[in-house]
């Protein structure tokens, strides 16, 4: 097992000599000729297959010349996959960090379990690499924070996945609001709502041969292996996961943040648990909270396990005004007076659903087009992750509300805790010794 030092010793003396997998017909593939970005998708289970859609949808200013996955069969029908929808095969390897090494390689996307978003994306900027990385950025307020100086410190590239940042619909509409469509805006609540089953209660087992469950863990301190984590129920353990808040509130609160015009809150109360199973998940199933600021509120609430609709939508966020309101989600947007008459609306031809994990649409495609131009023409990212860590630094302390089971008072010029000792230990977590995040 290679450890981050030993990683990074690697790349400072140039990183040659990894074996990597490349076949004749793929590596003729991977050379960037016309500009084109060459790309690593890095984690390829669910997200990825919008990954490599959007990339398709770009193909072009861009082109997948890695995929990689910790599990090789996941690796071999993503690489089977991606050949049939290309057109051409891109290379593979087991180790994100081999490719890191490649001088050929411009960006790397991440799509993995989120223990290791913010570790890896570091490691991606000291290589060089630009990097699109699934939301949320990081797995808890330290790491946000670090990687942003990661960004800023390298200069390379991070967008952010909170594609409706793109979405043309979502963009106009925002707009509209801050010029004063629904007078002064005060409120935004957001909701998710789905119907996922228990995970039950799991064993220790042994290592399945395809999966190296020790690179696979990374940073994170390590446990035996249990036939009840991976491939996706990871995001209900505390130790990998950052429960439904993060992945898929980021979403809403990000656009109700937009809307509103707010960064971090004064304070966050939060409330829920795990009502609808007993089993091994160990965040809650039903939450609550509330984000108050010094004029403004955004509430949160989401239903993991019971799929009851707001407004006929199992997500979306309405945002509420001195003269009106605004219904946004996926699919369009809905405008109502003060009395809740509908005045207007805008219906974007897409039917999204909750059930769909995957999530392939044309926001997505909107969202790497601009930041393949990012990298190339210099255009303004939608998603910086600056930006976007705000939001997720703000529904990680909605977590650490929930946990500790009261309400956290933040200065709202940095979101952190205001003296408070117990929610402080709570701001980062514990490393497996030498895969610590360092910038």
């Amino acid at each position: 097992m290679i450890t981050r030092r030993e990683f990074l010793d690697t790349l400072a003396v140039g990183g040659a000599g990894l074996a990597i997998n490349s076949s004749a017909k793929s590596y003729g593939q991977i050379l960037g000729a016309n500009e084109k970005l060459n790309f690593a998708v890095i984690g390829l289970h669910s997200r990825a297959y919008a990954h490599l859609s959007s990339l398709k949808a770009n193909k072009d200013a861009a082109r997948v010349a890695y995929v990689c996955d910790v599990d090789t069969n996941t690796m071999k029908k993503f690489a089977t996959d991606s050949e049939r929808e290309l057109g051409y095969a891109p290379a593979t390897d087991q180790d994100f960090r081999h490719i890191l090494q490649r001088k050929d390689i411009d960006a790397i996307t991440i799509a993995t379990p989120d223990h290791w978003h913010a570790p890896m994306a570091i490691l991606g900027l000291q290589a060089g690499k630009h990097v699109y990385v699934e939301k949320p950025c990081s797995h808890n307020p330290a790491e946000g924070a670090l990687l942003v100086n990661a960004q800023k410190k390298y200069g390379k590239l991070v967008q952010m996945g909170t594609q409706q940042r793109s979405s043309a619909h979502t963009i106009e509409i925002v707009d509209k609001i801050h010029n004063g469509l629904i007078g002064r805006a005060y409120y935004a609540k957001a909701w998710y709502s789905n119907v996922r089953k228990s995970i039950g209660v799991g064993k220790e087992a042994p290592v399945p041969a395809q999966l190296d469950w020790d690179l696979w863990q990374g940073p994170a301190p390590r446990v035996a292996y249990r036939d009840n984590v991976q491939p996706y129920n990871w995001h209900w353990f505390k130790t990998w996961g950052t429960g439904e808040t993060l992945n898929n509130g980021t979403h809403e609160i990000d656009v109700c943040r937009w809307a509103l015009g707010v960064d971090y809150p004064r304070s966050i109360s939060a409330s829920g648990g795990r009502y609808h199973f007993k089993d091994d998940w160990q965040f809650y199933d039903t939450l609550v909270t509330n984000f108050n600021y010094e004029d403004k509120m955004i509430s949160w609430e989401c239903k993991c396990c019971e799929g009851m609709k707001y407004y006929g939508r199992d997500r979306g966020s309405v945002i509420i005004g001195t003269s009106g309101s605004v219904l946004v989600d996926r699919d369009g947007y809905e405008i109502y007076d003060l009395k809740g008459n509908k005045i207007n609306e805008f219906k974007a031809g897409s039917v999204t659903s909750s059930a769909d994990l995957t999530g392939r649409d044309s926001m997505t495609d909107a969202h790497f087009a601009n930041f393949i131009a990012g990298v190339r023409k210099g255009e303004k990212l939608n998603a910086p992750v600056s930006v976007g860590n705000v939001a997720v630094t703000t529904l990680q302390l909605s977590n650490v509300a929930w946990e500790l089971g009261r309400e956290l008072q933040l200065d709202p010029s940095t979101g952190q805790p205001r003296s408070d000792a117990d929610a402080m230990k709570l701001w980062g977590r514990q490393y497996e010794k030498g895969w610590e995040p360092r910038v």
